[in-house]
């Protein structure tokens, strides 16, 4: 066992990689915003595989409504030497477009005016997930955002009862999701699951619970480390009544602060023992 100096000074330690890296994030995301003056409404999206998605990117500005002159906007992709979208003197410049993306990508002309220049995606496949970089110059500013898109699968559950049994059917979920069921207080519920991966390995999911209990409430929660559908389900004579919400993984700044803390604490604990 340490002394007590041995053990304060680790707790000490500790306490300042935790605080120094709290400072350094408070920093980024201050000069991020005034530095760069642009921004995007989320710099993580998840994107539903096979539908479009609109990756935010916009100019800030202190003046509603902005109007901005001369924007030029070039889309890139992290490991791809073309670029995703550019757009340079009134008009889109696709003459060195990333084949990936031809056909494919959209800006909204009527709103770069404004300094919005947030690119459509159209039907989204894995390979787009990746880290893009919006880059605007005006002559009202000019800077950059980065975006890192994730790519999933994900749809709402069909509920049906028969036979005594209450079912969901959700017909397409990738990464592969897992299923839990409970009731309305939390009890973790003895279901039964299936899942069938087709040729894009994409799957379906089957899931059963009984017995059931009429007008009491039943929660299925449909989840995979990017996406969580969570259904509220009651029973009635005539069928089953509910709503679905989805929810998104969001992926943290301080995981590399976080984690070096953690071996921190670890390398104080070995060193005590």
């Amino acid at each position: 066992m340490g002394t007590l100096g041995q053990i304060v000074f680790c707790s000490m330690i500790t306490l300042i990689i935790i605080f120094g890296a709290a400072i350094i994030l408070i920093l980024a995301l201050s000069f991020s915003g005034k530095l760069s003056e642009v921004s995007s409404n989320d710099v993580t999206p998840v994107a539903n595989l096979g539908e479009d998605e609109l990756l935010s990117c916009y100019l800030n500005s202190q003046v509603q409504p902005a109007r901005f002159r001369d924007v030029s906007v070039t889309w890139e992709k992290k490991g791809l030497r073309d670029p995703v979208y550019r757009y340079l003197d009134g008009a889109p410049s696709l003459a060195d477009q990333a084949p990936l993306f031809k056909g494919r990508t959209q800006l909204f002309p009527d709103a770069l005016v404004a300094g919005n220049a947030s690119l459509l995606l159209r039907s989204v496949r894995q390979s787009d997930a990746g880290e893009y970089t919006c880059s605007i110059s005006s002559s009202g500013g000019s800077g950059k955002v980065k975006v890192q898109l994730r790519t999933a699968a994900f749809s709402v559950p069909i509920f049906k009862f028969t036979n005594g049994v209450l079912v969901a059917e959700a017909p397409r979920w990738f990464p592969e999701p897992r299923v839990t069921w409970v009731d309305f207080f939390g009890a973790v519920l003895n279901g039964s699951t299936s899942l069938v991966k087709n040729s894009a390995g994409i799957f379906q999911v089957v899931s059963r619970l009984q017995p059931i209990n009429f007008s009491e409430i039943y929660i299925c929660r449909i989840q995979n480390d990017l996406v969580t559908a969570r259904s509220q389900e009651t029973v009635t004579d005539s069928g089953v009544k509910g709503n679905t919400y989805f929810t998104f993984s969001a992926a943290s700044s301080l995981l590399a602060s976080t984690h070096l803390s953690i071996m921190t604490s670890v390398l104080c604990i070995y060193y005590l023992t």
